[in-house]
């Protein structure tokens, strides 16, 4: 790949377009982009040059959203605007919603009235969305047409269209009334009716319905391509699975930095300004939980003055409280974001957890307590610590599983119980159970 990169800067500088051209457009739209996005401006706007709309409409679809805006802010306005009237809709849709919206208005203003029409329609579906991501360049078939009919009219229509793997079949009204496969239609007699070829059970989703949502029915289901409905059945578009894996990898982002404690996934162009901006509010909630940690420690200052060696233990209480209870939180938060666990299923998960918070903790408190016997030559010190380690491990580890559930039950994103936030709530539970234990203990360890 590096000397065809080579070939192709040496061909722009020399300005042989046609050589370019020829190796340029060999490539796949991937590789396409990933030279493009290499190049500096000077080079890209004379990339531009040697290119069609249409050739740069089919290499821009595989450049990330986070990264597109200035491209299409250094093109000519009226050369943006024809390459967004070639792109596939909802690929349109999704780099416009990230430009400012005077760039928006104006490209569509620029934009050929039939493409732009199209954008406009999708554009007005609430983000995240079925309607959002769905396209509308696909081929519909009527019920009432022969299979020879639909051939030579797919032949027609085909070339617009991102994907005819599945045949929606409509009736006069334009409601989805079932679906045809491409090998179905192709090895049927050229005189059977689509009626006669078609399933009428057909899997369709709402065009409100949630895009995480729709991501778990193409995974259960396997299907490459879902129509999307009104709510009276008329059909609207398709989505197809290069958006859902698309949608799978925003989701995943999304729930990464959420339990992170980050509100929004810290994008490459983020200044350090927006970046702390991003994460101030969690940690400033976090920084007045610590601060009652610490007012706990303080309550039990004379223990600390008597015992002086419990100090030594409280990091290693707090931090196994927090490493299973975010052990935990990783499990029920995958488990309810990927719809594994029904009502039963999250009982089941809840029980299994504390089961395993009893096993961890017994099998890592006897390990301490003789650790610490073998160290400190004192067994009553090392039990205490086995115990609330044992203790505080069965708490964090149930604590970790039943905050998000709790929080789906109140309809709360369940990533939002993040991993700070259960670390910094552990570590509360950890104190009261190590200095409760260590004020019983008392008479043994002095």
């Amino acid at each position: 790949m590096e000397n065809i990169d080579n070939q192709l800067q040496t061909f722009i500088k020399n300005e042989q377009t046609e050589a370019f051209r020829d190796e340029f457009l060999d490539l796949h739209p991937y590789d396409q982009a990933v030279f493009f996005m290499e190049q500096p401006e000077d080079i890209r706007l004379r990339i531009y040059m040697y290119l069609s709309p249409e050739e740069t409409a089919e290499f821009m679809e595989n450049i990330d959203l986070d990264d597109i805006e200035p491209f299409f802010m250094e093109m000519d306005p009226r050369f943006a605007a024809m390459v967004f009237a070639d792109m596939s809709t909802d690929d349109a849709v999704d780099i416009l919603n990230e430009l400012e919206k005077d760039a928006v208005v104006s490209f569509l203003t620029i934009m050929d009235k039939k493409a732009s029409d199209e954008i406009k329609q999708l554009l007005h579906y609430e983000e995240k969305t079925a309607g959002s991501i769905m396209t509308t360049e696909f081929v519909a078939i009527y019920q009432t047409r022969t299979a020879k009919e639909t051939m030579q009219y797919l032949k027609a229509e085909a070339p617009e269209a991102e994907t005819i793997y599945y045949l929606y079949v409509v009736d006069e009204d334009k409601k989805l009334v079932g679906v045809l496969s491409l090998r179905d239609l192709i090895i049927a007699e050229d005189d059977t009716l689509i009626s006669d070829l078609m399933s009428e059970k057909i899997v369709s989703v709402s065009v409100a319905k949630d895009q995480e949502e729709i991501a778990q029915m193409m995974r259960d289901y396997d299907f490459l391509a879902l129509p999307v409905v009104d709510f009276q059945n008329h059909l609207l578009g398709i989505i197809t699975v290069d958006d859902i894996l698309d949608v799978m990898d925003e989701e995943a982002s999304d729930d990464y930095s959420k339990l992170a404690g980050v509100t929004d996934i810290d994008r490459p162009n983020d200044n350090a300004f927006v970046s702390a901006k991003k994460r101030l509010p969690w940690l400033v909630i976090l920084s007045f939980l610590g601060m009652l940690t610490a007012s706990l420690i303080g309550q039990f200052e004379s223990t600390l003055d008597e015992v002086a060696v419990l100090a030594i233990f409280i990091p290693l209480i707090a931090g196994m409280a927090g490493n299973t209870g975010t052990q935990a939180l990783a499990v029920a938060v995958r488990g309810l974001a990927n719809g594994d666990y029904g009502k039963q299923g999250k009982m089941k998960l809840v029980l299994r957890e504390a089961g395993t918070g009893l096993i961890t903790g017994t099998v890592c408190g006897i390990v301490i307590t003789i650790m610490i016997f073998l160290w400190q030559g004192q067994f009553f010190l090392g039990l205490l610590v086995g115990l609330s380690i044992m203790a505080t491990l069965i708490v964090a580890t149930l604590a970790g599983s039943l905050v998000p559930i709790l929080m789906d039950r109140l309809n709360i994103d369940p990533a939002v119980a993040s991993g700070p936030f259960i670390t910094t709530i552990n570590d509360i539970i950890s104190i009261l159970i190590y200095f409760g234990m260590a004020t019983v203990f008392m008479s043994f360890l002095v």
